[in-house]
């Protein structure tokens, strides 16, 4: 039983959401999406007694209801539902360019233990003097800010060029 629990079912999905936003005023519509996603996912992932608090949103997903704001949401959306025990994590299928970038800094903001590990290991076999180690710690530091630095700017224009063509 302990294997039944640690599976994961993976689903992706259509939802259709423009015939219930349209029932409400349009100052409401993207809560309306939102909370029609949960309903269809609690719905179809089977969730017991159909609890929409079980059903976790990504950060990404609601962010791009709320793109064009709250008058203008998308009418449908293609979403990955992973369900964990009771608990459905429900994410963009395709995550747009704009969001790739982003969501690749979170992730790296999250895992610097394994870094960590990884830099030990290689300090150990080379044996190099300490002014060689501060030279080599400045210039990767350089390197990664540099890289951060161009890969903001070519996410900020990316988000605009999404933006001109909607």
């Amino acid at each position: 039983m302990a294997e039944q629990k640690t599976q994961q079912l993976v689903r992706e999905y259509i939802i259709p959401l423009r015939n219930e936003w349209r029932k409400v005023a349009n100052y409401r519509r993207a809560g309306r999406a939102i909370k029609e996603i949960k309903k269809f996912i609690a719905r179809h992932m089977k969730v017991p007694e159909r609890d929409v608090s079980k059903v976790k949103l990504d950060s990404f997903l609601n962010q791009e209801i709320w793109f064009k704001g709250r008058m203008k949401p998308p009418a449908k959306i293609k979403v990955r539902a992973i369900k964990e025990g009771d608990i459905v994590k429900v994410e963009l299928a395709e995550l747009p360019e704009h969001w790739k970038f982003v969501k690749d800094k979170k992730e790296r903001k999250h895992k610097p233990a394994l870094k960590v590990e990884k830099s030990k290991k290689s300090e150990e076999p080379t044996e190099k003097t300490e002014e060689e180690k501060k030279e080599e710690g400045e210039k990767e530091k350089a390197v990664a800010e540099a890289q951060q630095v161009q890969a903001k700017q070519q996410a900020k224009a990316q988000f605009h060029r999404m933006a001109l063509k909607k």
